[in-house]
């Protein structure tokens, strides 16, 4: 069973990623700078839209003496230019002035208090759906099989090699599976992934049934008793039906070999591209069982505010996401860490 994911907060890094020739002590010591090092890494990821809520709500603020109509009409139009989502601006909206009425918001710091509070519930909510940890799955289940789809140009293929490579640092036996026949870069793009993070991959001749691929990948990973294997798809959507068919084929497959595979579909998306994204995710996953989304290029945008419109219009966890370029830029996703960072 793969743990490269726990459950507790406290547990995000095990004793294997740190090594095991320490003692306890210096583990825990090691633990700690690890969790602070990424702490900081995921703030600076959040920064821009970090500064973009707060310069403006201490802006607004000042100009005025109360909260007023006036006040929540200018608060609105900021959180949605977050694309934090409408849906989501007009929940925040309908709190705050609750509070008012009920004179518990007075002041700024009551203010961000109710926001957060507010972002809290729909990231926690959305958690509750989909898939939350590889732990859920039973022990038994090997491979534990990851489908990765989204559209062409989404970072899909160096979410799949980061990704690899984390599994891998939680010392578990790692393939990936080269099932986008369709374009033969994401083939080559992914070789050179897995000779990064040192984990074997399967791949075909471009054109090859993308479920024949998954078959002779799954093969091999249970031949070589692996302990996951990770499975890109193509990324195409102008020819729906197609793309539908050929995700059915593949879980038929996956089904058939290994018990309740696949076991989670994550669903790529770029953080820059906004609610156009958003839009680009409702279409595939009108095609594929999704159970969860890795949001890439988080650090690129003042917009980070998606984050919370995805959870919310998608109502699915987000999983890991992508703040950089390197092999260990992909993190997992904290509710609690991504809201505090928005208003530190």
């Amino acid at each position: 069973m793969a743990f490269w994911r726990r459950k507790s907060k406290e547990d995000k890094f095990s004793s294997s990623v740190l090594g095991l020739d320490k003692s306890i002590e210096e583990l825990k010591e090691e633990e700690k700078r690890v969790e602070r090092e990424f702490g900081v890494r995921f703030n600076n990821a959040i920064s821009k839209t970090r500064d973009s809520i707060n310069n403006r709500l201490d802006t607004v603020f000042e100009s005025r003496k109360k909260i007023d109509e006036g006040f929540l009409e200018e608060l609105e139009e900021m959180l949605i230019s977050t694309d934090i989502g409408v849906s989501t601006t007009f929940q925040i909206i309908d709190t705050v002035r609750k509070g008012v009425s009920r004179d518990e918001i007075r002041d700024l710091d009551a203010l961000k208090t109710a926001i957060k509070n507010e972002l809290l519930i729909i990231l926690r909510s959305a958690g509750k759906k989909g898939i939350g940890s590889e732990t859920e799955a039973p022990k038994a289940v090997k491979p534990y099989v990851l489908m990765i789809v989204g559209v062409n140009g989404v970072g899909k293929t160096t979410t799949i090699g980061k990704l690899a490579q984390r599994i891998k640092q939680e010392q578990n036996e790692v393939i990936i599976c080269a099932a986008d026949t369709f374009r033969a870069a994401a083939s080559e793009q992914l070789e050179i992934w897995s000779q990064r993070a040192g984990v074997p991959i399967i791949q075909q001749k471009q054109g090859t049934d993308p479920a024949a691929v998954l078959f002779d990948a799954l093969k091999s990973a249970k031949a070589r008793e692996a302990d996951v294997l990770i499975v890109d798809t193509a990324g195409r959507l102008h020819n729906k039906a197609n793309l539908m068919a050929e995700l059915e084929k593949m879980k038929r497959v996956a089904g058939r070999e290994v018990e309740e595979a696949p076991h989670e579909t994550l669903l790529v998306i770029d953080a820059v591209t906004g609610q156009n994204g958003l839009e680009q995710a409702r279409q595939f996953m009108k095609v594929a069982d999704v159970t969860g989304i890795v949001l890439t290029k988080l650090d690129g945008t003042a917009k980070g505010g998606i984050a919370v419109a995805i959870s919310k219009e998608l109502d699915l966890p987000i999983r890991y996401v992508g703040i950089g370029e390197k092999a260990d830029d992909l993190m997992v996703f904290d509710p609690e860490d991504y809201v505090n960072g928005l208003f530190a």
